[in-house]
């Protein structure tokens, strides 16, 4: 069971000074859907690791196999105490395909920087991915966060006001990583490998933070989640009802019920 299986009143209704219990349950909801869609604190640490292993030891000895095979093996034993602890598939290997790629990569053509070039281009692609898909109509964090708060995609046509929200982080997210990548790719090209790894373990988690803090912010002023499950699970109760009247037709409450 997930944070956001738990019923509403076991949380606790934390805050901004004013604020209704509904408002505070509905921020709650959302801090934890943010957390369990990008990780969470754990997340960000398995993130930083690797890459600041890997530019550490290479920093001291320029050892490319050394620094690269640390990397990677540190990587594995995260995702493998993910998967001890019973946690999610996604957040357990996707640090390890993206240093085994980086492993690849430099392995490949010699060069310790190639080491962060697979890692540089996926955040380039997930830039554009963030941008081209709010212009499209369907914000790419909708599409993320979509499932996680039980909404799918009803916030497309049924729910306008979150999908702004949803558009909103979207261009955030976007333009955010493009900034990253504007400032690692002239170093990729023009600095050494040293330069280009502090500079990239210095930018993992300060931008990442700016762009979920953003987000909760639009999603926080947002109305709140049409839960589609609860809602089908509703029309199938209807439908059962429904023939389990003498009639065959919709049943109707006893007088005195609610």
């Amino acid at each position: 069971m997930t944070s956001l299986d738990k019923p509403t009143s076991h949380r606790k209704q934390d805050g901004p000074p004013g604020a209704t219990p509904q408002e505070a349950a509905d921020r709650a909801v959302t801090e934890a859907a943010l957390l369990e869609a990008f990780g969470g604190l754990r997340g960000m640490i398995e993130t930083v690791v690797p890459g600041l292993l890997f530019v550490t030891i290479f920093t001291i000895d320029k050892d490319l196999k050394i620094s690269a095979f640390s990397a990677l093996a540190v990587s594995i034993v995260l995702g493998l105490a993910r998967l001890v602890q019973r946690g999610t598939i996604k957040h357990a290997f996707s640090g390890v395909f993206g240093v085994g790629f980086g492993v690849l990569f430099a392995m490949f053509t010699g060069n310790a920087k190639d080491f962060y070039l697979p890692g540089m281009i996926y955040t380039f692609g997930l830039a554009l991915a963030y941008i081209l898909t709010t212009l499209a109509g369907v914000p790419l964090i909708g599409l993320i966060l979509g499932p996680i708060f039980k909404e799918n995609l009803s916030w497309r046509t049924r729910n306008p006001g979150r999908k702004k929200a949803y558009a909103r982080s979207s261009w955030a997210w976007g333009l955010i990583l493009l900034l990253k990548c504007a400032i690692l790719f002239p170093l990729y090209w023009w600095g050494d490998t040293t330069s280009l790894g502090w500079v990239l373990v210095a930018l993992k988690i300060p931008p990442f933070l700016l762009a979920v803090w953003l987000t909760w912010i639009f999603l926080a002023k947002a109305p709140p989640p049409i839960d589609v499950f609860a809602e089908m699970e509703a029309a199938e109760e209807a439908e059962r009802a429904g023939k389990s009247s003498p009639s065959g037709g919709t049943s109707r409450p006893e007088a005195g019920k609610d």
